[in-house]
């Protein structure tokens, strides 16, 4: 993939899922051990000896378990910083991941600093695996334009192990840890786009991204972009971007197996910067915009890990890029356009730009692609981080089977969501217009 960092790629860790990971002394492979305490303590010694010794026997290894105390972590040094023991909570919440991934993303930063080949090895259920993978890949960004690191070609490599207890404690099979590399493939492109800055990741080159994944999976992405975005009715997403020295874009990739029964649309927002507009944000407030196009970065991992798992329905990933830019030609508040839907929308807000992208991405998916089941991802407001924090995503959707799915598959999968009111009937006179079909927000 494009970008890497720190020289096109220099020092940034390779991570390799196995089975088993073999032995070696931690002075050459220093070791994390981490799982939740409860686990840790169900290893047999044979299972660890041949990665922790000569340094360490089995009286040090007992002893560093006895001393841990994790609220909400913990770790212990079992030879100086090669060898460490760590615990996650075993006291988990309703509303939080049975994996600690959270804590455990947090523990893999803290104890592996190191810049050399090293091993981790996570103790856990079956069950957890998947989240733990996750929540393990999160603490290996790619992006980087630190200097100082080690040279092109010296690839770093991290080692990934599974030690199961309880139910299903046999080795990882190949097709899983093919899962879960292409899960942790997924997330460190998607991590990478939304860390790398505008000046590097502009709409031109997000379009580069999704073309690189298209070739990779044999697919040609469909590009309506500048003018044509016009001409075709998208006033959405021209609207938003069309003050940028790099034009907007709806791009769609698409896979379609023989076989599908439904077709399904991931709809991200791709605000690859966001000043607010004309309704601009503060110096304190703009820090961090380029992290605004995480939604279609995150349906571009996503589509990708899909097809490479052989997904079996038509599935379309629709990215909205732009940059809400100011400019002579920027969006004005009291401006209309009229969405791909028909719709018109008074514009008296510039910076709640995002849904209005977004709106014309879903009705693409809706009119053109005739989805049946279309979900949009995005960061699309601040009051989302008030109203489900920081580690839940704010969910809202019309079915509450899905609701109900969504919740189910963030508690397996590390990425919590919590639901949110769905009320429109309640909700929707917020937005009403004097002149227009709705105003973009609040009244």
């Amino acid at each position: 993939m494009k970008g890497g960092g720190g020289g096109d790629g220099a020092g940034i860790e390779r991570l390799l899922f196995t089975a088993s990971a073999g032995d070696a002394d931690p002075q050459s492979r220093p070791l994390l051990l981490v799982g939740q305490l409860p686990n840790l303590q169900k290893i047999i010694w044979s299972q660890v000896k041949g990665k922790l010794e000569p340094r360490v026997n089995q009286e040090v290894w007992q002893a560093a378990l006895n001393t841990l105390n994790p609220n909400p972590i913990d770790s212990c040094s079992l030879w100086l910083d090669n060898a460490v023991v760590a615990a996650l909570p075993s006291k988990i919440s309703r509303h939080n991941s049975p994996s600690s991934a959270h804590f455990l993303t947090r523990l893999i930063r803290n104890c592996s600093s190191r810049r050399t080949n090293r091993c981790i090895v996570i103790v856990c259920e079956y069950t957890e695996v998947f989240a733990s993978a996750c929540a393990l890949t999160r603490a290996f960004p790619l992006f980087t334009r630190r200097t100082g690191l080690p040279k092109q070609g010296e690839k770093l490599t991290v080692t990934v192990e599974f030690i199961l207890v309880g139910e299903n404690a046999n080795p990882l099979t190949e097709s899983t840890l093919a899962c879960l590399l292409s899960a942790a493939e997924g997330i460190r492109i998607a991590a990478r786009i939304v860390d790398t800055p505008c000046n590097e990741m502009n709409t031109d080159d997000f379009l580069a991204e999704i073309e690189l994944v298209g070739s990779e999976l044999g697919i040609i992405p469909t590009v309506i972009r500048g003018e044509e975005l016009n001409d075709r009715g998208f006033g959405g997403i021209y609207g938003v971007g069309k003050a940028a020295v790099t034009p907007p874009a709806l791009a769609i990739l698409s896979h379609k197996p023989e076989g599908a029964t439904q077709t399904i649309a991931w709809v991200g927002k791709g605000i690859v910067y966001d000043t607010g507009g004309l309704s601009i944000k503060s110096k304190t407030c703009m820090p961090g915009m380029k992290r605004d196009c995480g939604g279609a970065a995150a349906v571009l991992g996503a589509f990708r890990a899909a097809v490479k798992q052989g997904f079996k329905e038509n599935l379309h990933a629709l990215f909205c890029l732009a940059e809400n830019a100011v400019g002579a030609n920027a969006t004005r508040p009291d401006d209309i356009h009229q969405l791909y839907s028909g719709k018109t929308v008074e514009i008296n807000n510039t910076d709640a730009e995002g849904r209005l992208v977004l709106a014309d991405g879903v009705s693409y998916a809706s009119k053109d692609l005739k989805a049946d089941i279309i979900l949009d991802i995005a960061t699309l407001t601040g009051a989302q981080g008030i109203a489900t924090g920081k580690y839940h995503a704010g969910l809202l959707t019309n079915s509450e089977e899905w609701e109900r799915a969504c919740v189910k598959a963030g508690r397996n999968s590390g990425d919590l969501v919590q639901p949110m009111v769905y009320c429109p009937e309640l909700h929707f006179s917020e937005f009403t217009s004097a002149v227009a079909d709705m105003k973009n927000f609040v009244a």
